[in-house]
């Protein structure tokens, strides 16, 4: 049944229902009770923009089951809304009217009601209503609770006078901060987390009169008023009414400023008064009060000033507005003193509570009130993958963590907060950024540079919406293409992911810091220490994860050449922060076993810390350290004493500063390794200047998925394009060919960008803004058809382009053996047989790793790489056209079979489909030559190494691939493939003589 119509004929369906005995008498003059959901049916399982019932978590184990259940007992009808959950995170459930329908009128009715079946479980329940705004996802949200403690249905009736604003999370940073009940969009349910349960639900609908009495609200503009010594705050006081009609009877405010920490007389001026709004007041008038503040020409840290109001003939504000004097005069905040000193200042004054605080790094949406920012002294908040605010735009971010860093303000010495995001290949979770290839396509590229301006292009993003600090780029070295999150790395080879850390450089600028307080610069993150990439298929314990969060079993001297490398360079170039990994590492002979990588004290404090230098802060990964065994009092004693600075405890943030405090206290944690650990974060929160500038500096936001930032995403991705095969030159395409284009990735911005795009896991169609490889094919000139299906006639074409590849995925949820593989999908398949079997075709595989395809290879002319390219199809169609050539060379080896993993440069039994390195080019002019010109190029090659002319050297060894390229075609035996393979990776470490020596040793072995 449509909405409107269920609502037209609510005076019929309230005469059909069942008389209750919980429910209390309604008035004679009140108006019938109004249905809004009977699930009964008329209302279906849906999402936006349709009318419908949908779930939601944290993770994908988070959402609870929903199914309409035939229930003999039901309260109304012969159907309950029943459900079962088993939540870690968060979960929960929604019914949203339709966002194209208007939204609904509550403001007649004193409340809503509904019968739940209590468990008894003593847990509490939100429900949230829906207010104002575009549509249920982009509107005010305002809470309450209940507690099942009860057996059995009861009718639970909520007046809207207990709704209170909501101040954890707004999806649009709040409108008005006023619930006006003339336009609501729905409701929801959130269920309790780490408890398994069950719930029945039925018969939610509005009831009562609403009490005028009642519907008048008394808001503040804000919670927190800083104002500078001497100043003078000004408090904004507003009234307004459910119905935002004029007020009926008069309301008044008596203010008087009382307690705090401030002194009256000395600190400031202490005020009193009252404020009136008389009868017929409109909603939304305000007034003012004034708060002066006196210069006493001491330092101190910053005082509080509660200014209690007393509300009569409304509803009261929910928390006491607060003007804090804010500190001054003391020699942290002084900015021309070194930041050794003004840290070593700060520390020596904070409390051991305020140090756990600045230990402690909570998720943005867990935070059971943003007053807890203040309460527990905070040190930090992020955005998990897909925690963002809607609207999804720069200024709704800009907004949001301002409004949490003004909360810090209120705290005695105003230590800012560093706010961090994910921005893994752009800033992925804001709609209309500029989505850059995914790192397994930067390491295609083989181009410092260009690693470095698309470091710069992410910083100016993100630092733009308020944000200081990213956790990227990430310097896993991938050796088994199973793992789900291989395409998180710049490949398989360490020396290929070092000279791709010049990306830091792009995020953080100069190494010594110096550049961390720009307005386009960010602190980076090195992750994830150490040896996820490594980790051995089928040794996951987490879930379902086949391989990634496992364990990674290796000898020192393969720990130290394959996985550590990486982290030399970055402590080199001035990383900033470190993340250890959720994997476990074995080291052979140390007899140890397995041990969880945020409990190695020996690798964080010993190798990391101790043995390379590193002098920045050492952050855990989400919740990582629930995954140490032992008691929570363990874990954090565990992961401290190992080396971690602090620790993101996305939901139990209360617990983890208890809990440290304890362990401290208690004599476990010294005090020593706590000053430590927040000396390390106070240094780089002085460097990024965040003491001078807390709140965003939005000046750069014009600049977001700007022309000039695509630019460089575009020529990334036209870089990480590998060639694979070219048979009778079939690219280039040119303008004049009839091109029938087919496959599921053609046109999929989704799949294009893959994971870590808007949300965690990604998702396929459109979410963002780009262009598809189809679209850019016809922008770019070329006369193209497109089936996605090959179900269109195929008679009359030059040429097919075959998109195909995988949909988007993130972390261990990718894992092979976790419900994916490496096979192209039937349907991919399908039109790869149909387009190539009808004319000269190339296949893209638009993928985060390697798909096998030898099966189809020989019927296939033109194979492309095409990785994850990000929101720039444009650069896809640049080397289809040959506006551009093809340079790019594979990151990873390509295997042949399954079986064969993991399969990497350097293995002793080597034979890929294509190995390491391997990249043909469309280069107008390629190299020609034979041995003769090998063993010349050989000679120069050596005498560039000698004279460290790293350029010079690189372009001699980059001519001999070529030219054994050409020699060899796609008679690729084992033979050819690992000298091949050993050549790139000599030439990454600047050994040019002997990678030409390697490379002849190919072109031999093809003759």
């Amino acid at each position: 049944m449509r909405r409107t119509a269920l609502l037209a004929s609510a005076a019929l369906l309230t005469a059909l229902l069942p008389l209750t005995t919980a429910a209390p008498a309604s008035g004679t003059d009140d108006p019938a009770p109004i249905p809004v959901d009977r699930f009964e049916g008329e209302v279906p399982f849906a999402g936006q923009p349709a009318e419908g019932i949908f779930t939601w978590g944290g993770d994908s184990d988070d959402p609870p089951a929903l199914q309409l259940a035939d229930r003999a007992d039901a309260p109304e009808g012969a159907k309950v809304l029943a459900g079962t959950y088993d939540i870690s995170g968060y979960g929960g459930f929604t019914h949203d009217f339709a966002a194209d329908q208007p939204a609904h009128d509550w403001s007649a009715h004193k409340g809503i009601r509904f019968w739940w079946d209590g468990q008894d479980n003593g847990k509490k329940i939100a429900f949230e209503i829906k207010d104002g705004g575009a549509n249920g996802e982009a509107s005010e949200l305002w809470t309450t609770s209940f507690t099942d403690d009860f057996t059995g249905w009861k009718q639970l009736e909520i007046p809207f006078t207990d709704f209170t604003y909501r101040t954890d999370y707004q999806p649009v940073g709040g409108i008005d901060h006023v619930l006006g009940l003339t336009q609501m969009w729905g409701y929801a349910v959130t269920l309790p987390a780490s408890v398994k349960g069950r719930f029945a639900m039925d018969d939610v609908e509005l009831y009562g009169k609403a009490d005028q009495s009642l519907r008048a609200s008394v808001t503040t503009d804000s919670a927190v008023h800083p104002v500078k010594e001497g100043g003078t705050a000004t408090v904004k006081v507003t009234v307004a009414t459910t119905g935002s009609a004029p007020i009926d009877e008069p309301v008044s405010v008596t203010y008087e400023t009382m307690g705090g920490t401030a002194e009256p007389g000395k600190d400031y001026t202490p005020v009193s008064g009252t404020l009136t709004f008389p009868a017929g007041t409109a909603s939304g008038t305000s007034r003012t009060i004034q708060v002066p503040t006196l210069k006493d020409r001491s330092a101190e840290p910053a005082e509080t000033i509660p200014l209690k109001l007393t509300v009569t003939g409304a509803k009261a504000p929910t928390e006491t507005p607060q003007v804090v004097v804010d500190a001054h005069g003391l020699p942290y905040l002084d900015s021309r003193l070194p930041v050794q000193n003004r840290v070593a200042d700060l520390l020596s004054r904070m409390s051991l509570e305020e140090k756990a605080g600045q230990m402690t790094q909570a998720e943005r949406a867990a935070l059971t009130d943003q007053g807890d920012i203040a309460t527990y002294a905070l040190g930090s908040l992020l955005s998990g993958g897909g925690s963002t605010p809607t609207p999804n735009t720069p200024e709704a971010w800009a907004k949001m963590i301002d409004a949490f860093q003004l909360r810090a303000q209120a705290t005695r010495f105003q230590i800012p907060l560093i706010y961090g995001v994910d921005a893994v290949h752009g800033h992925n979770n804001l709609v209309g950024s500029t989505i850059m290839p995914h790192n397994i396509g930067i390491g295609a590229a083989r181009d410092p540079q260009l690693a470095e301006k698309t470091g710069a292009v992410t910083a100016s993003e993100v630092r733009a919406t308020g944000v200081p600090w990213d956790f990227a780029p990430c310097l896993c070295v991938t050796r088994d293409e199973r793992w789900g999150r291989s395409y998180e790395s710049f490949g398989e080879d360490p020396a290929l992911v070092q000279s791709m850390e010049t990306i830091i450089q792009g995020l953080q600028g100069r190494a010594d810091g110096r550049d961390l307080s720009r307005d386009d610069k960010v602190l980076a993150t090195a992750k994830h220490f150490v040896g996820d990439g490594g980790t051995g298929y089928g040794s996951s314990t987490t879930g379902t994860y086949t391989i990634d969060q496992g364990v990674t079993k290796v000898t020192r001297q393969q720990l130290e050449a394959i996985h550590l490398a990486p982290y030399r360079t970055a402590v080199d170039r001035g990383i900033g922060s470190v993340m250890p990994s959720y994997s476990s590492l074995d080291i052979l002979g140390d007899g140890k076993g397995p041990v969880k990588m945020h409990a190695r004290a020996d690798m964080i404090n010993g190798v990391l810390k101790d043995r390379m230098g590193f002098d920045g802060f050492v952050i855990s990964d989400w919740a990582a350290i629930d995954q140490i065994p032992g008691d929570y009092g363990s874990d954090v004693r565990t992961s401290v004493n190992a080396g971690l600075d602090m620790i993101m405890v996305p939901y139990a943030y209360k617990d983890f500063r208890s809990t440290l405090i304890d362990e401290v206290k208690s004599g476990r944690i010294s005090e020593r390794r706590i000053d430590d650990a927040v000396a390390r974060i106070l240094t780089q929160k002085f460097k990024l200047g965040l003491f001078e500038h807390p709140y965003a500096d939005t000046s750069g936001a014009a600049q977001i998925g700007s022309a000039a930032h695509r630019a460089v995403a575009r020529q990334a991705a036209a870089e990480s394009q590998v060639l694979l095969k070219n048979t009778g030159g079939v690219l280039p395409l040119k303008k004049s060919q009839k091109v029938y284009v087919a496959g599921s990735n053609a046109d999929d911005l989704g799949n294009q960008t893959g994971g870590w795009t808007v949300t965690w896991q990604g998702a396929s169609g459109t979410h963002t803004q780009g262009t598809t490889i189809l679209q850019a094919m016809r922008t770019a000139g070329g006369d193209v058809t497109y089936s996605k299906d090959a179900s269109a006639p195929l008679n009359g074409y030059d040429v097919g382009v075959v998109v195909v590849g995988e949909t988007p995925y993130a972390e261990g949820v990718g894992d092979v053996g976790n419900g994916h593989d490496l096979q192209l999908s039937a349907a991919d398949k399908a039109a790869v047989d149909k387009v190539c079997a009808a004319m000269k075709c190339a296949v893209l595989i638009v993928s985060g790793r390697p798909q096998l395809i030898g099966d189809r290879l020989g019927e296939i002319d033109a194979l492309v790489a095409s990785w994850l390219p990000g929101t720039e199809g444009d650069g896809v169609a640049d080397v289809l056209y040959g506006r551009r050539p093809f340079t790019g060379q594979l990151p990873v080896t390509w295997p042949k079979s399954q079986a064969q993993l993991p399969i990497n440069v350097g293995d002793t039994s080597y034979d890929p489909q294509f190995p390491y390195g391997w990249g043909l080019t469309t280069l107008t002019k390629v190299p020609t030559g034979g041995a003769a010109t090998l063993k010349a190029l050989g000679i120069a090659a050596t005498l560039a190494e000698k004279a460290h002319a790293g350029e010079a050297g690189r372009a001699l060894v980059a001519k001999a691939r070529l030219i054994v390229q050409r020699k060899v075609g796609q008679n690729i035996t084992a033979a050819v493939a690992k000298p091949f393979a050993d050549a790139d990776h000599l030439l990454l470490t600047g050994r040019y003589g002997a990678a030409v020596a390697q490379l002849t040793a190919a072109y031999r072995a093809a003759a």
